[in-house]
């Protein structure tokens, strides 16, 4: 009885391929994490505090704390960024698990720290520091524009790595965890209030583009999460499955699942291959169907998710 329990306890040996591909898969995952932060942290430094767009977040609650804390030296936004993360990082360990905790955690540091290094590179070159009265181009709609994109496309490309930079990304997080509603809504429901609070405490310029803001952010989340998770179901209608099924397992390592079918006007047997691969595996493998068999019969099916397998393993 004890060996059958530690034989189902042991898990399955991987292949060196396996073994190659998984190395490579979570290099690649911390690289894209990493590339998330660093976007986040320049929309932040560079255009968002500066102009005072508090779209919502901790970012935003910090550019308003920081409008009363100005005479504290030590209070900075970096500081006031780190000191609230790590209050919702608590809220975070109980509701999302320790998994997407470490991750947000880490996001979290990360992003305080690029923050201090891109103080210390803008004194080390000599430049003054950015403000309401220094801004990088002084014209307020650009500067908004690359605030929206950069700070969007780095939350989307976080949470699409199941995790966030911290701050009431958490909050959203669990609300799409107990509810059906998508990222983007919930993000707009935790932060409209702390973008509506800047016509009182800044003026109604910076008020209304910081409710614009928040509208355009939480939009292009979802849109950059579905063009990011965006993949192709493939349908095959061949004569020749023998010569395609190598290619899909070998070519773009990928499986597939096939029948048989009769064709409705012709009458002849033929096989229906499905398999589901990425936008480069897809053109490949379009390509050399093509060659392989010119009569068979393709179809490409944009797909916004894909759970399984090689895929997305959790939600």
């Amino acid at each position: 009885m004890k060996k059958e329990r530690k034989a189902k306890a042991e898990k399955p040996q991987l292949s060196p391929l396996e073994k190659k591909k998984k190395i490579k898969s979570g290099i690649l995952y911390w690289v894209i994490l990493n590339l998330g932060v660093l976007l986040t942290a320049l929309g932040v430094f560079l255009f968002k505090g500066p102009n005072n767009f508090a779209t919502g977040g901790v970012s935003g609650i910090a550019i308003i704390i920081a409008r009363f804390t100005a005479n504290i030296p030590f209070l900075t936004q970096p500081v006031l960024n780190l000191i609230l993360n790590f209050l919702l990082l608590i809220v975070g360990f109980i509701f999302l698990g320790k998994g997407c905790t470490f991750k947000t955690a880490y996001c979290s540091i990360m992003y305080t720290l690029e923050m201090y290094a891109m103080e210390w590179i803008m004194r080390g070159l000599g430049m003054e520091q950015l403000s309401a009265l220094n801004t990088l181009t002084n014209e307020k709609f650009l500067e908004f524009v690359y605030a929206m994109l950069t700070t969007s496309i780095g939350a989307a490309i976080l949470f699409n790595c199941n995790a966030s930079s911290g701050g009431t990304d958490i909050v959203a997080l669990v609300i799409k965890k107990y509810t059906k509603m998508d990222i983007g809504k919930a993000m707009f429901i935790t932060d409209l209030l702390i973008a509506a609070s800047t016509f009182f405490i800044f003026d109604t310029t910076t008020g209304l583009f910081s409710i614009l803001g928040l509208f355009f952010k939480s939009f292009l989340v979802d849109g950059v999460i579905e063009s990011i998770g965006k993949s192709k179901f493939v349908t095959i209608i061949t004569s020749k499955p023998q010569e395609i099924a190598p290619f899909i397992l070998e070519g773009i390592h990928r499986s597939y699942t096939s029948y048989s079918a009769t064709g409705g006007y012709t009458g002849e047997a033929r096989t229906v291959m499905l398999t589901v691969c990425n936008r480069s595996e897809a053109l490949k493998l379009k390509i050399k169907i093509n060659r392989i068999d010119p009569a068979a019969f393709v179809i490409l099916t944009d797909t916004n998710e894909i759970m399984g397998k090689g895929f997305r393993s959790s939600i």
